[in-house]
């Protein structure tokens, strides 16, 4: 009996322990991972991934003062510029409107998609600002894919993503992104935070362009809208309209929001219901998103701010740089130089032409 009685004990005694090792090793996830190790792409030196090491280091050891609970760790990504390939020779929902008015041998546009896609054309080739574009863009794309289903949408982009980069060898459409910043959503998502892309492009355009890429899901990817509609509802108005088992849901051809600025802000609140706690952006258009997570946080903050510095490896613009360095320094927000702070952009077989 007392033989039984022991073991019983020891028994008693290694399960609790095993329990007690579990607990600290997963408590906030982030013990065996090496930040350096994890952002093997970034400059030794980099400021920006220096500091946001210290910073993980920091909110996900319980014992500090900084820590941050899991349910809160939450990332938001723009995506052109911040996370992919912005100009090549343009954004890729601009090339894709453009294919698409241009090239398609299977469509025919509209006058106003021709308009807009010409803007399109002038933007790329010459650099001409239109500030009209954004919202015309967004409705041209609306009206050129109107009643296309989500899974004829997604395999239509999915083909264009198989074209080649015109500014690049190696590298198709649907390869662009900066493999400096895929660790940084590694990272991140090892050390349990939420991660969103918060984008300017169409959502759907972004949700078929990444897919599985970042390894988060669909509802996580969130960007400019436009209207669905089912295939029987006809002029019904959708609050009086109940979907049929006859019925499909298509592209409605009606633009409604552009995700740029304020709207990114709005968006968050709709759709994330948290403040971030990270911010990554590139341009003026993510400066709302930025200065949104930084301000009256309960937790500790960070922003970066990306700077197309960088006119070998990729399709750099000072002047934007330089823009951009300039917020961030007014802002507090941390810069990302593309030359100075990465080691490759898009590996080492991908050169730029």
């Amino acid at each position: 009996m007392t033989n039984l009685f022991k073991r019983t004990t020891l028994i008693s005694i290694i399960f609790i322990c095993l329990i007690f090792v579990i607990s600290c090793t997963t408590s906030s996830g982030a013990e065996n991972i090496d930040g350096k190790q994890a952002l093997s792409y970034w400059s030794d030196d980099a400021v920006a991934s220096n500091e946001l090491i210290k910073y993980i280091e920091e909110i996900t050891d319980e014992n500090s003062a900084s820590f941050i609970p899991v349910k809160d760790r939450i990332a938001v990504f723009d995506f052109d510029g911040t996370l992919f390939c912005e100009t090549d020779p343009n954004y890729f929902d601009h090339c894709l409107l453009k294919y698409r008015v241009f090239d398609d041998p299977n469509y025919t546009p509209s006058e106003f998609e021709l308009y807009v896609g010409n803007k399109v054309k002038e933007m790329s080739e010459n650099g001409t600002n239109f500030p009209e574009l954004p919202v015309e863009h967004g409705q041209a794309v609306a009206s050129a894919f109107k009643g296309f289903t989500m899974q004829e949408f997604f395999d239509y982009i999915e083909e264009f993503k198989k074209t080649p980069m015109d500014s690049y060898e190696g590298m198709s459409r649907g390869e662009g992104y900066y493999l400096p910043m895929l660790q940084i959503v590694n990272y991140l998502l090892d050390n349990q935070f939420k991660v969103y892309v918060v984008s300017g492009t169409d959502r759907f355009i972004i949700r078929g362009l990444i897919g599985d890429d970042l390894g988060i899901p669909m509802s996580q990817m969130i960007g400019s809208d436009e209207t669905l509609v089912a295939t029987g509802m006809g002029n019904t108005a959708s609050l009086n309209y109940t979907f049929k088992d006859s019925d499909e849901m298509v592209f409605g051809g009606e633009f409604i929001i552009k995700n740029l600025k304020l709207n990114k802000v709005t968006v968050i609140m709709k759709e994330i219901g948290q403040q971030p706690v990270l911010a990554f952006g590139n341009s003026s258009g993510d400066a709302a998103m930025l200065m949104y997570t930084t301000t009256n946080n309960p937790y500790k903050s960070l922003a970066f701010m990306l700077c197309c510095d960088d006119l070998v490896r990729e399709n750099g613009k000072l002047s934007s740089a330089e823009k951009m360095l300039k917020l961030s320094n007014q802002n507090g927000w941390i810069p990302v130089s593309m030359k100075n702070d990465w080691k490759t952009i898009y590996g080492d077989k991908v050169t730029k032409k």
